[in-house]
């Protein structure tokens, strides 16, 4: 195709969205799978302990009940086989409260609902570990290598000998994903395979745990995924409700659709687990950091661990010729803790990026100008060139566009009527990568009309992958977009990486990249002749009059692309308006401004960044899982007592995308969006917090008590 005419970095509408807003995309539960039973699984009400017994006859004899499953008549799984969170029937120890402790497998919903409340458990209960506060002094070194201590320098000596320094422990409390489809799967038995009809973020990934842990081959478990409603990390990996559908069904002998209630969801499929981050910087008079030590005290499950990297973005941010990272985690009675979007990095960011401001503030220095001041020319943890690097760049364009001059450097200087209002920044990082995927591109033609399948065993969370990948596909194809479909979650497929890490859009437009590229080469050795102008794979089955033609590309990373640290950047703006009578925030502007490579689709990008900004806005001011520490439950069991923001909690929100050519992360120069939008964002509420009101807030969420 002529430049002019190329569809990649054009503003397409999703190729999807009619499917999706008529109601024709098949979701988990949607598909039209006949005679299906509806699974409802019930809960322990303890934290610890263990079950003496339980009592399903009353749930048995209820009317339309099929079967009741618990540890006493499931089938014997493999634990270690992937699936996250344990919770599969296999025991009757409790590890914490809303453990999956049974099945209840009924003609309808209502009937499975009802059963399942009429069964009654005996418990030896013992006592809980759930005091965060308490046990966070019995904390210890994670068994992960790759949190152990990251030491550079002589963080100690330089925080000691400092001119300017601050040392503050910032909070994050625990949040959950809540994407606006839960958790849900129907499963289908033919002989011995089964099918599973599931929102899956890495299909093939779902595919070898559910084999792996139903003790099936891969190829005895098929995925079908074709749309998720969100994730957001919590369907990254799987959880027992996969596998316990799987189970159901072949106990009753007929398909089973299992879908978590939106209380199952607070202790079923993971959360982002609180952390305690003390920061300590120092600094010379003039502004340049001396010293970074970044020290994250957190939780995990009591029999497993997982520690989100808080960590990271002080890795990289700064240059600083002392630092320290550190982790320590304590075992508790609650669920384990996941990935959840920008894992580690929307939360270490709170606390690097406040700390930076704090700083500023002492120096008496503009914010944007200290952190430019501290850029680093190379990676400090690795010190490995940057493949590109845009937080300067991010930070003057959003500046300018934002109207920075405007901010006073003084708090409570800015008053209208009742509100005080301030403006605030913070910055961001994310890595980028691209992962292992393959892709088949299929060519047919019928009379002088060219069309191609792309098939690969892509997610798409409702982020555009299918529509970058046919903008991809009609670039490298020579064919219109219309000519274009496009086959994605299925494990059928040929295998591809996750939607999740920031990597879906680069593994998957690049090895479509890599197809097209190779059926056009094929199609050229095919015809045996020279070119002397590089034709279009449609040029050639037209003028070589081929019918059909496929091929299969298997792409991974560009060789020499370790030997560059490489990383999408952002820079945050907002401004609030703080009532100063009852405390209420209102963020009534925010400005992202991304570098993150060759934007694919600037419409869906948009979406992306703006996505992010909502739940770094309700981050900051809003969301927060609270555990009642006696018993180990959650306290917010529902989105009436968890506050995600609406409409009417956000303001104006805009995009700006720094162009960037990156020429050593991949063949495309793709960065990815899906977690750095999220990144900074809080920081830079809370920033603007301090610049309206004076007071420091270092504990999210950023509520009206803590204000007054």
């Amino acid at each position: 195709m002529e430049e002019k005419n190329k569809m990649v970095g054009m503003p397409v509408s999703r190729i999807d969205g009619i499917l999706k807003v008529t109601g024709k995309a098949d979701y988990s539960v949607d598909h039209p799978v006949t005679n299906v039973a509806h699974a409802m699984i019930f809960k322990s009400t303890i934290a610890a302990g263990k079950i003496r017994d339980i009592d399903t006859a009353a749930a048995e004899k209820a009317p339309g009940v099929l079967a009741v499953i618990t540890h006493k008549n499931a089938p014997k799984l493999n634990e270690k086989g992937g699936i996250r969170g344990g919770a599969m029937l296999q025991s009757p120890v409790i590890e914490f409260y809303g453990q999956h402790i049974g099945l209840v497998v009924a003609e309808t919903f209502e009937q499975a609902r009802h059963a399942a409340r009429l069964i009654k458990v005996d418990y030896e209960e013992a006592s809980p570990r759930t005091h965060f506060e308490k046990l966070s002094k019995e904390a210890v070194t994670p068994k992960d290598k790759e949190r152990a201590d990251v030491k550079r320098g002589d963080v100690k000596a330089a925080l000691a000998n400092a001119e300017y320094k601050v040392e503050e422990v910032y909070e994050t409390p625990m949040e959950h994903h809540h994407p606006m489809e839960p958790h849900a799967t129907i499963a289908e038995w033919k002989g011995d395979h089964v099918t599973l009809y599931n929102s899956a973020q890495i299909v093939s990934g779902a595919q070898n745990a559910a084999a792996s842990t139903l003790n099936l081959k891969p190829e005895q478990v098929r995925i079908v995924s074709p749309y998720l409603g969100g994730g957001f990390g919590s369907k990254g990996g799987q959880w027992a409700n996969l596998v316990l559908t799987a189970v159901a069904a072949k106990m009753v002998n007929r398909p089973v659709q299992l879908a978590l209630t939106r209380h199952q969801m607070f202790n079923s499929v993971g959360l982002r687990q609180r952390n305690h981050q003390k920061v300590s910087l120092a600094a010379t008079k003039d502004g340049k950091l001396t010293a970074l030590a970044h020290e994250t005290t957190t939780h995990c499950a009591i029999d497993n661990e997982f520690v989100e990297p808080c960590g990271d973005c002080s890795k990289v941010m700064y240059e600083v010729p002392n630092s320290l990272i550190s982790y320590r985690v304590v075992p508790m009675h609650i669920i384990l803790p996941t990935y959840t979007r920008g894992p580690g990095k929307s939360t270490g960011s709170f606390a690097l990026e406040s700390a930076m401001d704090e700083l500023a503030y002492k120096l008496k220095m503009d914010p944007i100008e200290f952190r430019i001041k501290n850029e680093p020319e190379r990676d400090p943890t690795s010190g490995k060139p940057w493949s590109s690097r845009t937080t300067v760049q991010c930070l003057q364009e959003g500046a300018k566009a934002f109207g920075w001059e405007k901010r006073k450097p003084e708090p409570r200087q800015n008053q209208q009527g009742n509100y005080l209002i301030g403006y605030g920044v913070a910055c961001g990082t994310y890595p980028a990568h691209q992962r292992p995927s393959s892709a088949l591109v299929k060519l047919d033609r019928k009379g002088n009309e060219v069309t191609a399948t792309v098939e690969l065993a892509a997610a798409d969370l409702g982020t555009g992958t299918y529509t970058i990948l046919a903008q991809t596909a009609a670039d490298a194809l020579g064919l219109p977009m219309n000519r274009i479909t496009v086959k994605i979650g299925d494990s059928d497929l040929p295998p591809a990486a996750g939607s999740v890490g920031s990597v879906g859009a680069t593994s998957y437009a690049n090895v479509v990249n890599d197809a097209c590229i190779k059926i056009t080469d094929e199609l050229m050795a095919k015809s045996g002749k020279q070119f002397f102008t590089r034709p279009t794979a449609a040029q050639l089955m037209l003028s070589e009059k081929v019918t059909e033609f496929q091929t299969r590309a298997d792409s991974k990373e560009l060789e020499g692309a370790d030997e560059y640290s490489s990383h999408s950047f952002n820079a945050n703006f907002a401004e609030v308006r703080v009532d100063m009578y009852t405390g209420m925030v209102r963020v009534d502007r925010f400005l992202a401004v991304t570098g993150a490579g060759k934007i694919l689709n600037p419409k869906t990008a948009n979406s992306q960044v703006i996505g992010g900004v909502a739940w770094g806005i309700g981050m900051a001011l809003s969301e927060e899982s609270v555990v009642d520490p006696r018993w180990g439950n959650f306290v917010t069991r529902s989105l009436a007592d968890y506050h995600v923001p609406s409409n009417l909690d956000i303001g104006t929100m805009e995009a700006i995308f720094i162009r960037e050519e990156d020429k050593h992360s991949n063949r495309l120069g793709i960065k990815g969006l899906g977690e750095v939008g999220i990144v900074g964002v809080s920081a830079a509420v809370a920033n603007a917090v301090f610049n309206a009101t004076g007071k420091r807030i270092r504990e999210l969420p950023i509520t009206p008590d803590k204000l007054i």
